[in-house]
């Protein structure tokens, strides 16, 4: 299947499934990335493995709609089949899950639905939390809302920190995002609603360090 990832910034999700696409067996393979940040490192991670990039950068568009019909522009042009999200720093609109519905993927550093949109590892540590995580889903228009695809868990300590915390998700987000795609490529995946998946859906896997 033919991926495009779109990322805003170092791209290490997107570097990791690069890596991991390598290999003959993996269902997928990355045909584009789509930068909207002309710093990001992202763009260097591509140049790295070869794959073409796109940079459409906000500052370029006054709405949101219009920066998404060029994001899906790019995204058509090398016949993507899948959008996997790696960092991509933009709330999705009608125009981007109209052209590939229930066919875009993120991770999210918290265990959904707990600790929704931006500074999520912030919000767990406000509330006490003793365990957190990331969790690979569905986009649709209500942010991080869809379909859960996998999750995985990992314990708060007290000393933690936002960024001590963060870095521990992020090697939890390296191992299960890549699983999650190419599970979601050779399995199919529908919903009828959320937390009602049918047809081969990808269960939801909890692992705990």
């Amino acid at each position: 299947m033919r991926i495009g990832v779109l990322a805003s910034g170092s791209g290490s999700n997107f570097g990791v499934i690069a890596q991991q696409a390598q290999a003959p067996n993996y269902p997928g393979e990355i045909v584009v990335l789509v930068c909207n940040q002309a710093q990001a490192q992202a763009r260097e991670r591509a140049r790295h493995w070869g794959i073409p990039e796109h940079l459409i950068a906000n500052r370029d568009y006054a709405h949101r709609e219009d920066h998404d019909r060029a994001v899906v522009a790019a995204l058509q042009q090398q016949r993507v089949e899948l959008v996997v999200m790696a960092g991509w720093m933009r709330v999705a609109t009608p125009v981007l899950l109209a052209a590939y519905p229930e066919r875009i993927l993120n991770i999210h550093p918290s265990l959904l639905p707990s600790f929704r949109g931006m500074h999520a590892v912030q919000q767990a540590l406000n509330y006490g939390v003793k365990i957190s995580g990331c969790t690979v889903h569905i986009v649709r228009l209500e942010v991080d809302s869809g379909p859960i695809l996998a999750q995985a868990a990992i314990p708060v300590y007290p000393a933690d920190t936002v960024t001590s915390l963060q870095q521990r998700i992020q090697i939890e987000e390296h191992r299960i995002y890549p699983e999650a795609i190419a599970q979601y490529i050779q399995d199919g995946y529908r919903v009828e609603s959320v937390g009602s998946p049918t047809n081969g859906a990808i269960p939801a896997t909890l692992d705990q360090q």
